[in-house]
């Protein structure tokens, strides 16, 4: 089995990639069976040098390859039919700004396995760079925060080497009194939690949280149930609710009350109730002023998210009033990062963390037979055609 690292070319340009050098050496020490190339890249976070000291061809040519591992999308012209792809397609909610890409895919015999796709029997995602995301997510609404209210200066992540130096530069900021709600309990709000805790900001209770006035920072990291809760007034289930969340309603406006600094980290489902809407924003106990939306659903769930912001231009700001969007640091305004392609911020810790998990879960399904399935649920095309567990794209694909 060959496989291959390939070039990124999708602009803006992702500096990540599936495998670190000393992770590929990892992996052919364990799968003696499998042979590596990777595809000379003078954007890539590891420099070809790097592969070529430990071994490994670095070429132009990675036609002769079985699988072929990326990162974002591979632009139409770029895919080589018959082959095994791993990347992020961005297809499988029906993405119609890449439906072409999967048009493609199945025009040209390509066996498509998405890093989204590749989950548990559960259906609960096994890679991905979601706790990267939370990490510079939460440090740069801190630095939305310093910049704003003229309290400190905190660089832009993308110029720093790694998470320690990202460390370093909050080790020198002092924060004010303020009240963070941090939504979500997976990897995403995990990132984000590691950074709340490295400056010792002090995690309270939601009872706690709501109903107490506080000398000190302090956040509360809140569940699906605490800001969700059912119609009908009884006690519910994060297993009804993610089954259903019809028969529930946004339990968040006691939390808007007593935040200042909201961390959206969760995940947002189809169906599920809204946040907090524009109306919510306009009442005059709504008391966040600062909102880093990891999750960044546009026009969704966190009703000041009107755009994804860009790496480049990372706040703006959103006039409850008006609902229109205005400077960051506006008179009155709610204070906006909505960055979507956060772990790229972090190449080298995303990309290091990233084939940790891609070689705890996916290589060795080559190997074992697809023992646990892995192979199995997250291919998405095969032999020119959808798979069974995918078959809902049809329509997407048929442009209808």
């Amino acid at each position: 089995m060959k496989f291959a690292l390939i070039k990124e070319r999708k602009n803006p340009p992702d500096r990540r990639v599936v495998f670190s050098p000393e992770k590929l050496a990892e992996v052919r020490s364990q799968f003696p069976g499998a042979t590596f190339k990777v595809e000379a890249s003078d954007i890539r976070v590891f420099p070809d040098s790097a592969y070529k000291a430990l071994g490994f061809e670095v070429t132009d040519n990675v036609s002769d390859c079985d699988v072929l591992l990326g990162v974002k999308e591979v632009p139409v012209e770029n895919l080589i039919p018959n082959k095994k792809y791993f990347y992020f397609s961005h297809t499988i909610k029906k993405q119609l700004y890449n439906r072409k890409l999967l048009q493609a895919m199945l025009e040209k015999n390509i066996e498509m396995y998405d890093h989204e796709t590749i989950v548990k029997k559960s259906g609960a995602r096994l890679i991905g760079f979601g706790f990267y995301a939370g990490l510079v997510g939460a440090y740069n609404g801190f630095r939305a925060l310093g910049l704003r209210d003229g309290l400190f200066q905190l660089p832009k992540v993308e110029t720093l080497t790694d998470l320690d130096e990202v460390k370093a530069e909050l080790d020198k900021i002092t924060l004010p009194n303020i009240k963070i709600a941090l939504t979500g309990t997976g990897k995403v709000a995990l990132g984000a939690k590691e950074i709340l805790d490295h400056l010792k900001i002090k995690e309270v209770s939601d009872a706690l949280y709501l109903t107490s006035k506080f000398t000190e920072p302090v956040y509360c990291m809140m569940n699906v149930m605490e800001y969700n809760k059912r119609k009908d007034g009884k006690v519910g289930t994060k297993q009804e609710f993610y089954k259903n969340p019809s028969g529930y309603e946004s339990n968040f406006m006691p939390y808007a009350k007593e935040t200042d600094f909201f961390i959206a980290g969760h995940f947002y489902g189809n169906g599920a109730p809204y946040l907090f809407t524009r109306e919510d924003a306009k009442h005059p106990d709504f008391n966040i002023n600062l909102i880093a939306d990891i999750s960044c659903d546009v026009d969704g769930p966190v009703a000041s998210t009107l755009r994804a912001s860009t790496i480049a231009d990372p706040f703006y700001g959103y006039d409850a009033k008006t609902e229109s969007e205005v400077a960051y640091n506006a008179k009155g305004a709610i204070a906006v990062m909505a960055v979507d392609n956060l772990p790229c911020e972090l190449p080298k810790d995303a990309s290091e963390g990233f084939g940790e998990m891609f070689l705890e879960h996916v290589i060795p399904a080559f190997f074992n037979g697809d023992e646990r399935g892995i192979l199995k649920r997250a291919k998405i095309t095969n032999n020119g055609k959808l798979t069974d567990r995918f078959l809902y794209l049809q329509d997407y694909v048929d442009g209808k």
